[in-house]
């Protein structure tokens, strides 16, 4: 269980870390052309540049805390968080129509909830 755990929040904080420097480095024009970045078309520059930081940490926070063995209990506050960001994405490609989106947006809600259930439950990181 522990390798799939980790395995999980690898694969999350790729997604993250992707998901984080589209958001912080892309220019926000060439951003909204995207069919799935659409919401940034009426968005504030910095909110958009903030939630890409927030999911870059994100990433790092997935990881991070229980490789170095500091704090391991981060990653699942970090995945909890997670949970709460994939809501609010979930509601705004509903409000947009995009139901493809918002399935994705479950699968991501579903991972960070394995892991949350898995590292506070089951299989949390012990000395």
């Amino acid at each position: 269980m522990n390798i799939i755990l980790w395995i999980t929040a690898g694969l999350l904080a790729l997604v993250a870390l992707a998901g984080g420097i589209t958001k912080t480095f892309v220019p926000l024009d060439k951003l909204a052309q995207h069919d799935g970045a659409a919401w940034t078309r009426g968005a504030n520059p910095a909110f958009v540049r903030t939630l890409g930081i927030l999911e870059i940490l994100a990433a790092i926070g997935l990881i991070l805390p229980a490789v170095l063995d500091i704090a391991p209990v981060m990653v699942p506050v970090t995945a909890a968080c997670w949970i709460a960001l994939m809501i609010g994405a979930m509601i705004t490609h509903g409000r947009l129509g995009q139901a493809k989106l918002v399935l994705v947006n479950v699968v991501y809600l579903a991972l960070a909830t394995f892991i949350v259930v898995g590292r506070f439950g089951t299989t949390p990181f012990t000395a």
